[in-house]
């Protein structure tokens, strides 16, 4: 076919480089995609200067005019952002060349504005008080939103039902505590609006773009120490074997007793355990705290056992974390290591996930999933062929589940070559996505799974709490099509991913510019139709 008409135009402002050749000034675009360079009108460059970060907005399109000829770009610097090398313009550059909003509308921060800065009696309103239930938060050192808050005790057996939730059975009673978004966002506000715009937070090195404004996701939502709060509970009882036999969902009011950190919470567990609970160690240190964080503890032994029995998959990835100066440049790229406190609160976050999508499927309420399939046959066939190289084959036939994945990964953790074959395995499975359409989660092993624990940063965390919202009131929760909802945060959640994997590209040549012509021992991690990727050792 040919091309008879241009509908639309996908750009009409590009980020790049600013040149000057001769009496002409151009942009280089940092999207490789656009392989043309925008001429710069002879008074469109304002106070930009050469080799400036810029953004050009174009007043001419590329194309072809009647006698056929090329048509140039060509357009006007709107904005400056800075030298290619100054600190944070890595980031500048990805939010628009990935059009991510990174800037809130002046109707959703005048709602967030006239939100008072405490609860009101009002807002207490048909909620359970769980203020004083010892829940904590668990996070990372720098984090600064906290959605949510967990606590653990143990259930005699013929225990009776109690006035706080506990329900009789033997085994553990799993309190997750979960920022009620809902409340302050509602369908259609403002705030909604935006956030459904944005989908998701992004999380770059050293700068977040939140969905909401700070003022929500750092304060009244967030789940901070010594305040009152308000919250979506997931109250579970949970087996000796890590089944959960019974779940209930209420809107709650709690007060964090402590704003703990993965590093503490493991450096306590790992103390106690060594019998270093006396003298100066972590353990000492979160004392009154200890015996629930170690009941925590043996609840997620319990999962990850039931876990592993199920067959999901567990694969080992190697974060990086990069340490910047005070003045903002790059100084060190460390690695980051999953420790024993990461592994609970994510036992934790996926038996709530669980139970809401549970919660949501048994009352037939519409919702998004968060669904993940198995290998397409194509995909299947390639990973095959390539294990044969290195003497190994994945079971299941032509229809294989996730306990062959899972027992393939548990062959090859010993071998000097396990990151590769990792990361094959990896790309063999399909991308999770958000569907209305409930098809299970592979990887997980799950028949059913959302995501409900993060409302604060993930919009459709924020859809299921008013979902469940709904079913407990006895109504239905209407906020448009379900699937173009799925797609449409779907598309925000790759969007986001791109850019943070862009940035952190950047960030990794800008240190490592110096060290060229130094040697390196590494391994392959990956290999590709153009080429391997190698991870260095010690870098």
């Amino acid at each position: 076919g040919t091309i008879v008409e241009v509908i639309a135009r996908g750009n009409s402002r590009v980020v790049g480089r600013l040149h000057r050749e001769g009496a002409f000034m151009f942009v280089t675009a940092s999207n490789r995609r656009i392989t043309q360079d925008v001429l710069v009108e002879p008074d469109g460059t304002g106070a930009a200067k050469h080799g400036q970060v810029v953004t050009v907005e174009l007043t001419v399109q590329p194309g072809v005019d009647e006698r056929d000829a090329h048509v140039k770009p060509m357009g006007r610097v709107v904005e400056v952002l800075g030298n290619a090398t100054d600190p944070g313009v890595e980031v500048e550059i990805a939010l628009r060349k990935h059009e991510l909003p990174h800037e809130f509308s002046e109707p959703a921060r005048a709602q967030a504005g006239r939100y008072p800065a405490k609860l009101r009696e009002a807002d207490l309103k048909g909620r359970v008080d769980l203020r004083d239930l010892p829940l904590v938060t668990i996070d990372g050192e720098t984090a600064k939103d906290f959605d949510d808050a967990v606590f653990c005790e143990e259930i005699q057996p013929n225990s009776r039902s109690r006035k706080d939730g506990a329900r009789a059975g033997a085994g553990f009673r799993l309190v997750v505590a979960i920022a009620d978004v809902s409340h302050y966002v509602r369908h259609g506000d403002p705030l909604d609006l935006e956030s459904r715009e944005r989908g998701n937070s992004v999380y770059f090195p050293r700068r977040v773009i939140p969905m909401l404004p700070e003022r929500l996701s750092n304060g009244l939502c967030s789940i901070n120490p010594e305040v009152d709060r308000l919250c979506m509970v997931c109250d579970m009882t949970v087996t000796a074997s890590g089944e959960i036999p019974g779940y209930r969902f209420y809107p709650a009011v709690m007060r964090s007793r402590a704003r703990l950190t993965y590093t503490q919470v493991a450096a306590a567990l790992a103390d106690a355990k060594a019998g270093a609970a006396t003298g100066r160690s972590a353990a000492r240190d979160l004392h009154a705290l200890l015996p629930q964080l170690q009941m925590l503890y043996e609840l997620y032994e319990r999962l990850a056992r039931a876990r592993k029995h199920r067959g999901a998959i567990d694969f080992e990835t190697m974060e990086t974390a990069f340490v910047f100066d005070d003045k903002g440049r790059l100084a060190n790229i460390v690695p980051v290591e999953r420790n024993d406190a990461h592994k609970v609160i994510e036992e934790c976050m996926l038996a709530a996930n669980v139970c809401a999508s549970d919660f949501l499927q048994k009352n037939e309420h519409p919702a998004l999933y968060r669904i993940h399939e198995g290998p397409t046959q194509e995909k299947l066939a390639g990973l095959r062929d390539f294990l044969k190289g290195f003497g190994l084959d994945l079971g299941g036939g032509e229809e294989p589940h996730a306990k062959d994945y899972a027992r393939l990964l548990d062959s090859v953790k010993h071998r000097p070559d396990v990151q590769l074959l990792q990361t094959v395995l990896l790309r063999s499975l399909r991308q999770a996505v958000y569907s209305p359409e409930n098809v299970g989660h592979f990887g997980l092993a799950y028949e059913h799974y959302t995501h409900f624990t993060s409302p604060i940063r993930r919009y459709p965390d924020l859809l299921v709490h008013r979902a469940i919202k709904a079913v407990l009131q006895g109504e239905r929760y209407a906020p448009g099509s379900w699937v173009d909802l799925g797609r449409h945060c779907s598309e925000t959640e790759r969007r986001a991913d791109d850019a943070t994997r862009e940035v952190e590209a950047w960030l990794k040549c800008y240190y490592m510019k110096d060290r060229v012509g130094e040697e390196f021992e590494g391994s392959i991690s990956a290999v590709t139709s153009f080429g391997i990727f190698v991870a260095l050792d010690g870098v």
